[in-house]
This record gives structure tokens, sequence and C-alpha cells, in this order.
């Protein structure tokens, strides 16, 4: 049974850093990523890594703020968040492909992060 499991999520201020945390279980994956979505909006992508190569893709907004990194040995994949903003609070989801070309097939249950100004 595969299980993607979030952690890290809370309050910080802006310009305050937090760390999330991804631990998959149950199959390998090509690639992992960080998705969110705040109240009222569709869910957007943040950043990915390839599973094998570390190659790393993130959103604009993010760009030079957020960091995603993964651990082979833990099976756990990272999203370091610095320089938050208030417009970055959202649920944030863990998400993992089996195949590079193909969809995001499997979600985890998400972590709230919310920016206070």
């Amino acid at each position: 049974q595969v299980q993607l499991v979030e952690s890290g999520g809370g309050l910080v201020q802006t310009g305050g850093s937090l760390r999330l945390s991804c631990a998959a279980s149950g199959r390998t994956f090509s690639s992992m990523a960080w998705f969110r979505q705040a109240p009222g909006k569709d869910r957007e992508f943040v950043a990915s890594t390839t599973w094998s190569w570390g190659a790393t893709d993130y959103a604009d907004s993010v760009k030079g703020r957020f960091t995603i990194s993964r651990d082979n040995a833990k099976n756990t994949v990272y999203l370091q968040m610095s320089s938050l903003k208030p417009e970055d609070t959202a649920v944030y989801y863990c998400a993992a492909k089996p195949v590079v070309t193909g969809p995001y097939k499997y979600w985890g249950q998400g972590t709230q992060v919310t920016v206070s100004s």
C-alpha cells in the first residue's frame, strides 16, 4: 500500500522559515513533488524532484525561497521554505508518480502552512 505522509506545517510569521517532510512507502517513484492549495484557489505546483538524479523544478513564485531535496535512504522528500510570505499560506500536498512522463498518481493528506503578516 502506497503512503505519503507529510509533516512540518504550522504557523510562522512573515519572513520566517519552515521545513516540510514527506515520508514515502509502498513502492518506488520516479518523481516527487509539492503542490499547494490556498482557500478558494486551485491546487498549484510548487516544486518537484526526480528520485534518481535529483533534478529539480520550481514554480516562479517560490524560486530562490524554497528548496526541494530528498533523502533516498529515508525515502523522504523535504521542502525547505524561507522568506515566507502571507501568500504562501495554503495546504501543502506531497505527490508522487511512478513514471516521469505520467501524472502524479499518489497524494498525501496535506499539511497546513499559515504565514501571518
